[in-house]
């Protein structure tokens, strides 16, 4: 198993006060924290041991968080174990069914399923899985994971409870829209997995090299202004330019996978920007949740379209694990 152990964010001694072991379970990697009294983040650990690579049923996932912490279950034996994400998806340990927006922290905490965790430490363990939102808009949209970063971002925010629009970059991108402290409608955009796919399994990544090197910021600038300029002529021809500005040697081949994250990602903004305004939000703080290299990105992309987002935040899954435990009665606050 490919395991990454993370530094303790506070002093050892903090360790003593862990009152929750929050795990956040995705597709592609596991992530589990100590959590302490007041919510603050003890320390943290990953894995690359995704749902889409696990296999054998709740033996394998037992085996998972004791190879990754299981010194930190022995330790609190008496911490409650509460996960969010792919977990609790179809495909995961165990499904939980959505929860359907417009839902607050309240409506997902009394939905969390508590299940037999088997063999984990020493003491019968329970684990709570928290379920994802569904919203029925145009076409059905669902996510799991990001309700528990949304959760933790609204915290001691009554601005951004009143009323923010919300954005997740990653593999399935989110667009959430917050009012009253309610997910009221959210947007799923493929932008990352439509980069990985055409790269890997198109005629454009022909072109490109097998390694990509150091990010190229004037190539991706490039595919945002190009995706601005030809957005009339939709997202299947700018596409192809990828591949001409290739052939005709306009573009290195070392810039070609920028230039097309360019214009994907500024697709993805020019569209949300818009679905923003429909819903009222315009003006709405502006909030971008992820990894810290990608939010980076998308910044620079929001800049070359005029708008700058009020604030950019890392992971906000611990405080949402540790309020969710909270509000349902997992512990007390």
């Amino acid at each position: 198993m490919n395991t990454a152990q993370g530094k303790a964010v506070l002093p050892l001694d903090a360790k003593e006060n862990v009152s929750l072991i929050g795990i956040d379970w995705g597709s592609t990697g596991l992530r589990i924290f100590l959590i302490g009294q007041n919510g603050q983040l003890i320390d943290s650990r990953e894995a690359a041991s995704g749902i889409s690579v696990m296999q054998g049923g709740q033996a394998a996932y037992v085996q998972v968080l004791q190879e990754l912490a299981g010194d930190w279950l022995m330790s609190w034996p008496d911490a409650p174990l509460l996960a969010c994400g792919m977990v609790g998806s179809k495909h995961g340990w165990q499904e939980v069914s959505y929860v359907q927006s417009p839902a607050d922290a309240r409506d997902i905490a009394i939905n969390i399923l508590s299940m037999d965790a088997g063999d984990l430490r020493s003491v019968p363990s329970r684990l709570g899985i928290v379920p994802g939102l569904l919203y029925r808009g145009d076409a059905p949209d669902v996510m799991r994971g990001e309700e528990t970063q949304i959760v933790g971002a609204l915290q001691g925010q009554p601005d951004w409870a009143s009323q923010s629009c919300i954005v997740m970059p990653g593999t399935h991108s989110k667009w959430a829209s917050i009012v009253d402290g309610k997910v009221h409608a959210f947007a799923t955009h493929m932008t990352g997995e439509l980069f990985a796919v055409l790269k890997q399994h198109s005629v454009l990544g022909r072109l490109m090299p097998l390694e990509h090197g150091g990010i190229d910021d004037a190539s991706f600038i490039a595919g945002l202004d190009a995706a601005r300029k030809m957005m009339g002529q939709g997202l299947s021809h700018q596409l192809f330019s990828v591949r001409t500005l290739g052939l005709m040697g306009d573009m290195s081949p070392g810039g070609l996978a920028d230039y097309l994250s360019g214009l994907l990602i500024a697709n993805e903004l020019l569209v949300g920007l818009h679905w923003r305004s429909e819903r009222g939000l315009a003006h709405a703080p502006l909030i971008v949740i992820g990894d810290a290299s990608l939010c980076a990105r998308y910044v620079l992309a929001f800049s070359r379209l005029g708008v700058k987002p009020d604030a950019v935040l890392a992971n906000t899954a611990p405080a949402g694990l540790w309020h969710l435990a909270v509000t349902a009665g997992m512990l007390q606050p």
